[in-house]
């Protein structure tokens, strides 16, 4: 892997008058209840440590009072650590003078704010537009720059608008705009979504997954919606009481908790709807690659199940079973594997949710093949494999009898070609 873009090293905050004072409490395993009963400070953030991936969202998530929003402020120092380093692209930001500091929040991170933080006074067009005065570019080029991201992210024709006269969802694309317009390589969004609408939410988290396979831009998002994290976060972090409890792919969060906190807290995820088929599958390793029915039979029987996936130097080419070409063979014996000898199987998309496929493997007597966009065989799905990830022991979630109807194998034939 490569080098982090962000790294965050043994970081600290306690809260109040004379922290380095009492820090050694905190180094000595007191809680956050008993430093507040016994100093009047408040622990924000106990040993954070945390990689972050350039041209990734990764998303730092927790209830309220876990430190998340007091995290991600320490990236732009909008609030100073008691102790610890964080690093962009090498440079420890702890250690950046008050000149330094500016540039690097006009240049290299925006933010985007719960609540818009828009200019009321001003239009949409000037507010787009801010980030880029800041840092002293033209109005002209500034305005050109601003209406080019405001028709990116859908408000066209709304440059003299005024944020009174627009929706919550449609202030909070002006903001991503301004954000966007710095061209700056890190955002920062905190809770940037979370006061909209359920409907206006989801299509700003559509828009933010659509902006992102263009831009690949570095995101920070906070959240305390698991839903929401699992939607948008190529790596998630979760925080309780200020300390990082995991931090993991989305998968890994949801299939191996690491602690009791997390585990209860992805306990009722709609897993069907959070996983993709890339996440359960199995590889496949055994193919059939003959052109002709004898050849395919012959590498069938050498293998112990009764199906396989052909596969020719234009990728995957169909299902067969050996049902299905000792059939064939009895037919004719040295005729070539054509498009009716596959088997009725639906090929699935990798990058494909597992409830938009539970119909075809639920319903298919083998493993289904997982192809990509090239044509390229990537795996198998099986019934018992997606039991497993929908139903396991430690879930709420339907049994596997219930959300899987499970058929019996069918059994190997054991004829041999004439």
């Amino acid at each position: 892997m490569s080098e982090p873009l962000i790294e965050v090293q043994g970081l600290y905050k306690l809260f109040g008058n004379e922290p380095k004072k009492h820090m050694h409490l905190v180094h000595e395993g007191l809680s956050k209840d008993e430093i507040l009963a016994k100093t009047g400070h408040t622990l924000g953030l106990k040993d954070i440590n945390l990689k972050i991936q350039k041209g990734e969202i990764s998303v730092i998530m927790g209830l309220s009072g876990s430190g998340k929003s007091t995290l991600i402020r320490h990236f732009n120092r909008l609030i100073d650590p008691t102790e610890g380093q964080i690093l962009v692209d090498g440079t420890d930001v702890v250690n950046l003078n008050q000149a330094e500091l500016e540039q690097f929040r006009r240049h290299k991170m925006s933010m985007v704010f719960q609540r818009f933080g828009l200019l009321p006074h001003r239009t949409v067009l000037d507010n787009a537009a801010f980030g880029l005065s800041v840092q002293g570019v033209r109005k002209k080029e500034a305005h050109e720059r601003a209406v080019e991201w405001l028709e990116t992210v859908g408000l066209g024709g709304y440059e003299n608008q005024y944020p009174s006269q627009l929706s919550g969802g449609q202030q909070q694309r002006v903001g991503l705009a301004r954000a966007l317009a710095t061209n700056a390589e890190i955002l920062l969004m905190d809770e940037a979504f979370s006061a909209l609408d359920p409907l206006i939410r989801s299509e700003m988290q559509d828009q933010l997954v659509e902006l992102q396979e263009k831009l690949h831009k570095t995101i920070i998002f906070i959240t305390h919606d698991l839903d929401e994290a699992l939607r948008l976060g190529s790596t998630i972090a979760i925080l309780k009481d200020g300390e990082l409890v995991q931090d993991d792919k989305p998968e890994e969060i949801l299939l191996n908790p690491a602690t009791e906190y997390v585990e209860a807290f992805v306990r009722d995820v709609n897993r069907a709807r959070a996983l993709n088929v890339e996440t359960v599958m199995q590889p496949q390793t055994f193919r059939i690659t003959s052109e002709t029915i004898a050849g395919a039979l012959k590498q069938m029987r050498a293998h112990k199940d009764d199906y396989a996936f052909h596969v020719t130097d234009d990728g995957y080419q169909g299902t067969l079973t050996q049902e299905g070409l000792e059939e064939a063979y009895e037919e004719n014996a040295t005729g070539k594997l054509t498009e009716e000898h596959y088997d009725d199987v639906t090929q699935i998309a990798p990058d494909a949710a597992l409830e938009e496929i539970l119909p075809e493997t639920i319903s298919a007597d083998h493993p289904v093949p997982v192809v990509n966009e090239e044509g390229e065989l990537q795996g198998e799905l099986s019934r018992d494999a997606l039991a497993e990830i929908l139903s396991p022991e430690s879930s709420d979630n339907m049994s596997a009898t219930e959300q899987v109807d499970a058929k019996e194998p069918t059994d190997k034939k054991s004829a041999e070609p004439a």
